[in-house]
């Protein structure tokens, strides 16, 4: 789903929409500049210093030359003054170019540093929406890859522009100094030179931006491979995805030499022109100093200039790709920016105070589709009392899933309300929302890091002591002491080298120091054998205990001691009442029932 302000946008026809995209990044990234600006300031002092330094050394040979060689005045003392001034000033230019670039790689990576420190933060703002339909690895480019090409624009393309753009403009003024008409003669390359570049621009924007969208696919591609390796590997699927890889990095591959191709056409041609100038000059101004209207010097020096002059303007083109690769980068970063998280808190909050939360849930008429045109959830009316353990079954695409996801305000409804202790969560702040509900999903997630770590999610006000005596309650602490390190022991990510009961033993125990009141398991005892399931059933009755229970069920022995079942089916509750009570029924609930204790009956459908 877009944004009001991307649906504006898409109408716009596609020149002024770059445009307008192109000043907006720009105006972003102006917006980080800014606290730099005095630092900025003294790297174009410092190049302005260090380029008088570097360009006068050819004026001082030309006045060696003319003064004093050609003319047969053999004053050693002149000479060793220019000689000496000469060594001064690549001393200062080297001075000041060391200054310039240690002060514009302080602001850039400052910047960087900030920019890509408020992209992730900003990323973790997303409601779950925007990661359904964001690939992890594109998220993951424009953390690295994105920000790293604002770093070397920073550290080269800046530099380039700055320095080379200033010489270009104090090369000219020397030329014209020394002879205004083979300066004008010089000149003539200039429109070429724009022709050029105007040429090779749009074409170059185009396969940079071809080669980034090809880098994006493959790294997404990778990304999403390496998170299934298991299912990969017990499907032996290893060569076909491998084939599929490889088709991305060739297609990558080929983006990248059709990229190569153009830089290279673009510099060699400036190159075959500087060549050609340099050519042109030296016969008109060799002509000149036969016809004695020049000086030997200055034709000497001219020459020196004109070879400066193709300089920065090759190192300003070289720079091209770079330029236009932050100029897509900035853009998609930027685009990360303005995209706003569909569930936001309102400017007028609700206080409520977690410890003082008694757990009464309401479901007010709710409706809900992850697509406006498909409903999942409709007209759902449910109460869940204080304290109460409400057991929740149905087939897959039942909407049990999105009931949870909704109570924790992953998504909002789209009509109706969730009301707990009487005030809609709409009005909670999310941070206070998240803190009240605990959710413990069936692939518990660890982070790489310490177990004690992991149960406190690196909170450092939750006491070492405050974790074990959770990990005790639970079960966990004879597992964890059976460890070399104890409570320190490194797990990797996603807690491989942990069985699935310690890891689920483990989510029980942050629900133990987090202490929210409403508690939801989300098929929490799926993947577990049946040895296990009783471990982790004896930890749920403890972390249930006073707390106000959701439990999704994929297996009926779960929440067999359920205070009320739900049975749902298209979104709705179909069926409601404890064990004894729906069995009794002989409905759909006794179906299921039968099902999963092995007797011979159809599955279940509605």
């Amino acid at each position: 789903m877009r944004s009001r302000k991307e649906e504006a946008t898409m109408t716009l026809p596609k020149t002024s929409q770059d445009r307008q995209s192109m000043k907006s990044s720009f105006r972003f990234l102006s917006g980080y500049a800014k606290p730099h600006r005095f630092t900025f300031a003294a790297v174009v002092f410092c190049a302005l210093l260090g380029i008088a330094a570097d360009l006068f050394q050819p004026y001082l040979v030309k006045i060696a030359i003319d003064d004093n060689l050609m003319i047969g005045k053999n004053d050693y003392n002149s000479l060793l003054l220019i000689c000496l001034f000469y060594v001064g000033l690549s001393v200062c230019s080297l001075f000041f170019s060391y200054l310039q670039n240690n002060l514009l790689q302080f602001a850039g990576q400052n910047i960087v540093a900030k920019i890509r420190k408020d992209l992730f933060t900003h990323i973790f703002k997303q409601s779950m929406s925007y990661y359904d339909r964001t690939p992890s690895g594109s998220l993951i480019t424009h953390v690295s890859s994105d920000t790293e090409t604002l770093n070397q624009f920073f550290t080269q393309v800046l530099l380039s522009l700055v320095r080379d753009g200033m010489t270009l403009i104090f090369i000219i003024v020397l030329m014209y100094h020394l002879d205004p008409q083979l300066t004008l003669y010089s000149m003539i390359v200039i429109p070429i030179i724009v022709l050029i570049a105007v040429s090779f621009r749009r074409y170059m924007r185009k396969t940079y931006q071809l080669s980034r969208t090809q880098l994006s696919q493959m790294v997404a591609f990778a990304a999403e491979n390496l998170s299934g390796m298991h299912l990969i590997q017990a499907f032996h699927q290893e060569k076909e995805q491998n084939n599929r890889f490889m088709e991305r990095n060739h297609s990558y591959f080929r983006a990248n030499l059709r990229e190569i191709r153009t830089n290279v056409w673009f510099n060699r041609s400036f190159d075959i022109l500087g060549n050609i100038s340099i050519a042109f000059i030296t016969w008109v101004g060799g002509m000149a100093v036969f016809d004695k209207t020049i000086e030997f010097g200055v034709l000497y020096a001219f020459i020196t200039y004109i070879r400066q002059f193709f300089q920065p303007i090759n190192n300003i083109t070289q720079q091209w790709n770079t330029l236009q690769s932050t100029t897509v980068s900035l853009n998609r970063i930027w685009h990360v920016f303005s995209t706003q998280p569909e569930v936001k808190d309102k400017d007028q909050v609700t206080s409520i105070a977690v410890a003082d939360l008694k757990g009464d849930i309401r479901f007010n008429h709710v409706h809900f589709g992850y697509l406006k045109d498909r409903t999942i959830i409709e007209d759902l009316e449910l109460h869940v009392q204080p304290g109460e353990m409400i057991g929740i079954v149905g087939t897959t695409g039942a909407g049990k899933s999105s009931l949870i996801s909704l109570l924790c305000r992953f998504y909002d409804v789209q009509e109706g309300s969730i009301e707990i202790d009487g005030t809609d969560i709409r009005d909670i702040p999310q941070a206070v929302l998240h803190r009240m509900v605990g959710l413990v999903q069936q692939e518990p997630y660890l982070y790489a890091g310490s177990i004690l770590d992991n149960v406190r999610m690196f909170d450092e006000t939750i006491s070492r002591e405050e974790v074990i005596e959770a990990c005790r309650l639970v079960g966990a602490d004879t597992l964890i002491s059976r460890l070399k390190d104890g409570y320190d022991s490194r797990i990797s990510e996603r807690g491989s080298g942990l069985s699935a009961g310690e890891r689920q033993l483990i989510s029980f125990a942050r629900i133990i120091v987090f202490k929210p009141k409403v508690l939801i398991l989300d098929e929490a005892t799926a993947n577990l054998d049946s040895q296990t399931e009783q471990l982790i059933q004896t930890a749920l009755q403890i972390v249930a205990e006073g707390r106000t229970t959701l439990v999704i069920a994929h297996r009926i022995s779960t929440i067999l001691h359920a205070n009320r079942i739900l049975v749902m089916s298209q979104g709705q509750i179909v069926e409601e009442g404890n064990h004894a009570e729906l069995i009794a029924l002989h409905g759909y609930y006794e179906q299921l029932y039968l099902h999963s204790q092995g007797n011979v009956v159809s599955a279940p459908t509605m």
